[in-house]
């Protein structure tokens, strides 16, 4: 689903604007999963959610990442938000009650709540505008074109510093679901936690929001593209303790340590996005980023289960460990520059 969002993107969003589809689909999706109908449509039900979230997932940063004034900053906070909503900070608090319920796909309902809460917002706030139209009602300026016959998804497929920060942020994503998903996992087998184990989860989050906004003057004060190296290698720091220290608390205080850390690493990304690429391919090369990255949410997760069926959930955190260095790899081959042309 992330990745059908990912290539509809661009024509979808010039032609249709903000939300119309993309909220709706999280709509279908929540209704579907409410009541527990068979796997099947449990697993269609994730696929229309996907390309819903990864629609408005490009979109939000395409358009801060355009905007002039402190975008670093505001995406920051934009990337604050998603640690707080519903299946980040949210989700593990509500879904650890419900798990202990008959009825414990009720907690569905939450998220179908905050869908339309979404969609009404949405409708509201951008009225279907397209990015450009949105831009322009704030007084600022829309990018120049690119070549002219040379049609943008082409530009964005082929350009070479896209692609990289599309596989990093890939593997970020991965790393930061898998921890999320599978930590509690790990705790329950490994560390013998108790039902409670699924704050854990919530602190990870939690953390992840925390990061976003009060390392702001760290990256500002080392530089965002130095910093993200000392994050990566403290996360790597970190991971060793919970998987070589056999200490419950001492596990879940170094997993929301984690997430700290993680938290900058994906707006620094977005900005630095906006400042090596060229501003008429921003947008639609954010949203592909954005898009081709949440596929490291299905993929690196899946690995994890194929891997710790057959090596046990200990294989958790040699895994991480080893994703983590890939990311550092990454992020070195990402062009420091130039500067876009305006």
């Amino acid at each position: 689903g992330f990745v059908f969002g990912a290539l509809i993107n661009v024509p979808l969003s010039d032609k249709l604007g903000f939300g119309k589809v993309c909220s709706l689909c999280q709509i279908v999706a929540y209704t579907l999963q409410a009541p527990a109908l068979p796997f099947p449509v449990f697993v269609i039900a994730y696929a229309i959610n996907g390309v819903g979230i990864a629609l408005q997932d490009a979109q939000a940063n395409g358009f801060v990442a355009s905007l002039k004034d402190n975008a670093e900053a505001k995406m920051g906070f934009l990337h604050a938000a998603y640690g707080i909503r519903a299946g980040a900070l949210a989700s593990p608090l509500v879904a650890t009650q419900f798990s202990q319920l008959r009825h414990w796909s009720f907690h569905f309902l939450v998220s179908l709540g905050i869908a339309i809460s979404n969609t009404i917002v949405l409708s509201a706030v951008f009225r279907f505008k397209n990015q450009d139209e949105c831009l322009t009602e704030i007084g600022q300026p829309v990018g120049e074109q690119g070549a002219e016959g040379e049609s943008k998804f082409r530009q964005i497929i082929t350009h070479k510093t896209v692609q990289l920060l599309a596989f990093f942020i890939l593997v970020y994503v991965g790393v930061e679901v898998t921890i999320g998903g599978w930590i509690v996992t790990y705790i329950i087998d490994v560390r013998e936690g108790g039902p409670s184990s699924g704050y854990i989860s919530a602190g990870f989050f939690g953390g992840l929001m925390l990061g976003r906004v009060i390392l702001l003057w760290v990256n500002q004060k080392i530089g965002e593209r130095r910093v993200l190296f000392l994050y990566a290698l403290l996360a790597i720091g970190l991971e060793f303790v919970v998987w070589f220290v056999p200490s419950l608390i001492g596990n879940a205080v170094a997993v929301s340590l984690v997430g700290v850390l993680l938290g900058p690493m994906y707006p620094i990304a977005m900005n630095h996005a906006g400042r090596v690429l060229p501003r008429w391919i921003l947008t639609g090369s954010i949203g592909w980023i954005a898009g081709f990255g949440q596929a490291g949410s299905a993929v690196l997760p899946f690995m994890t289960g194929a891997i710790s069926s057959k090596f046990g959930i200990k294989s958790l955190q040699p895994l991480l460990v080893a994703m983590m260095g890939l990311m550092i790899i990454m992020w070195a081959l990402v062009p420091k520059g130039p500067r876009r042309a305006d």
